[in-house]
C-alpha cells in the first residue's frame, strides 16, 4: 500500500461493524488473516514446538521459528535476539529479575511509567538497589539534561518508555541511547506503545532490552509479547523461570542452560499466538510501518484538535508531542462517568481511570476525577469515527456544563 486505507482494514475486523473502538492502547482487535494463521495451526499442525522428529511436530517447530525470524527482521536484530513472551510486562521483569545488581546499584527511571516500568524496579529496593526518578515537564516529557545529572558511578541502567501509554507523550529514546552508550549503563525501552505505530530499528535506538506487546500496535493476538536482548547482554541475564526446553544437560547436582533464547522460554509457549503474530507481523508490513506512523500522527492531531476544542474539556500533554492516545477529561466529571455515557449512547468504547499509571496521572493533575478518559486510535480508525466521537463529548460536556 502507497497510504493506509482504514476501509480496506476494516473488513478484516469485523468487530468495528458494531462499534467505534478507540482504545488501542490497550489491545486492538485481531485482523482475520491473524486468526486464519492461529486457525491454520490448530486445524493442520497442532502438536508441540521441539519436542517430537513426526512431521507434524516438525512443521509446528518451522512455523514456530519462521515466526521469530519475521519478528526479527522487522525490527532488525538476530533470530535469537528475540524472547517470546507473554506480554510486556514479562519482558520487563526478566531483564528485573535477571540482572546482576548489587546493594548500592541504581537504576534511572521517569516518573510517568506504565506501573509495568516502575514497580519492578520499585521493588529492587527492598535489596538495597537506589532508585532514581525522573519527573517530566508539565506535557509528560523527559529531558535528557535530567538524565544526564542523575547519572554516576552507581548507575546500571536507564530505562524508558517511549511513548507513555497514559499521556501519550513520545520520549527522546534515541538521545537516552546515545548517553547510555558513551556512559556505559545498561538501557531499558518499553515499546508497548509505539510497537506497529512507528518504525522501530533496535540498532538505532542502542538500547540493550526493549519490551514488545504483540497485541496492541502489531494487532496480533493477545498472549503474546517478547523481548529484545542484545546477544552481548543476554549471557549474563539469569531466567526467570527454569523448567522444560530451558536446559541441555541436567545432573542430580547442577544443570547445563540452553543457548539464548530457549534458556528465557520455560515450558510450552503460545504456539498458535506466535504463529498468529508472525502473521500479524505480515499484515502491518503490508500496510507499510511508514504509512501507519503518518496516518496515526495526523489522526491523533486531528482528535486533540477536535476534543481540545469543546468548552469544558481538559486534554493532556502537547499535541506537538503524543501519538496514537488523547487523554483528557470534562470538567466535574469523573473519567468512568463519561467513558461509561460514550459506551452508553453510541457504542464508543474509551478506557479511563489511572491506566496503570498511578503517578504519571498524579503528575498530570488528573487524579482528582479518578484518572482521565484515554482515547487511542490506530491505523483502522478513521475522521468519521473521531467525528462523532467528539460530537458526543460536547453534548456530554454541555450536560456537565449545566
Amino acid at each position: 500500500m502507497n497510504s493506509v486505507k482504514s476501509s480496506d482494514i476494516r473488513k478484516d475486523i469485523p468487530l468495528l461493524n458494531e462499534i467505534i473502538y478507540l482504545d488501542a492502547a490497550s489491545t486492538t482487535p485481531t485482523p482475520e488473516p491473524v486468526i486464519n494463521a492461529m486457525v491454520d495451526y490448530y486445524h493442520n499442525f497442532n502438536a508441540n514446538t521441539g519436542r517430537g522428529a513426526y512431521k507434524t511436530a516438525v512443521k509446528s517447530t518451522t512455523k514456530f521459528d519462521d515466526a521469530r525470524k519475521k519478528i526479527a527482521n522487522f525490527i532488525n536484530c538476530a533470530k535469537n535476539e528475540v524472547i517470546f513472551t507473554k506480554n510486556t510486562t514479562e519482558a520487563i521483569n526478566i531483564v528485573a529479575k535477571g540482572l546482576d545488581l548489587n546493594k548500592g546499584d541504581s537504576i534511572i527511571v521517569p516518573n510517568i511509567e506504565h506501573h509495568s516500568n516502575f514497580l519492578p524496579w520499585l521493588n529492587l529496593k527492598k535489596s538495597g538497589i537506589n532508585l532514581r526518578i525522573i519527573k517530566a515537564n508539565k506535557f509528560g516529557i523527559i529531558d535528557t539534561f535530567d538524565v544526564e545529572k542523575a547519572i554516576d558511578d552507581s548507575t546500571k541502567l536507564i530505562t524508558t518508555t517511549h511513548i507513555s501509554n497514559s499521556i501519550g507523550s513520545y520520549q527522546p529514546i534515541y538521545e537516552m541511547g546515545d548517553i547510555a552508550e558513551e556512559k556505559d549503563i545498561l538501557y531499558l525501552v518499553d515499546a508497548a506503545q509505539s510497537a506497529g505505530h512507528m518504525k522501530l530499528d533496535v540498532k538505532k535506538i542502542k538500547a540493550d532490552f526493549i519490551a514488545f506487546p504483540g497485541h496492541k500496535g502489531l494487532l496480533g493476538p493477545v498472549g503474546t509479547g517478547f523481548l529484545y536482548c542484545r546477544n552481548e547482554v543476554a549471557e549474563y541475564l539469569k531466567p526467570l523461570i527454569l523448567g522444560g526446553g530451558t536446559v541441555s544437560n541436567v545432573t542430580e547436582k547442577d544443570y547445563v542452560l540452553e543457548p539464548v533464547p530457549s534458556r528465557f522460554e520455560a515450558g510450552t509457549q503460545n504456539i498458535a499466538g506466535f504463529i498468529g503474530l508472525g502473521a500479524a507481523v505480515d499484515y502491518v508490513k503490508r500496510i507499510g510501518i511508514e504509512n501507519i506512523e503518518k496516518y496515526s500522527l495526523n489522526l491523533t492531531r486531528y482528535m486533540y484538535e477536535r476534543i481540545n476544542d469543546i468548552d469544558n474539556t481538559i486534554c493532556y500533554g502537547d499535541p506537538e508531542n503524543i501519538h496514537g492516545i488523547v487523554a483528557f477529561n470534562i470538567e466535574g466529571m469523573n473519567s468512568h462517568d463519561v467513558a461509561k455515557i460514550l459506551d452508553e449512547i453510541k457504542n464508543i468504547c474509551v478506557r479511563s481511570g489511572y491506566h496503570c499509571a498511578i503517578p504519571a496521572i498524579k503528575h498530570v493533575g488528573a487524579d482528582a476525577l479518578e484518572g482521565t478518559v484515554r482515547a487511542s486510535i490506530h491505523c483502522y480508525n478513521n475522521k468519521e469515527e473521531i467525528d462523532i466521537f467528539a460530537e458526543t463529548v460536547n453534548e456530554i460536556a454541555k450536560f456537565a456544563g449545566g
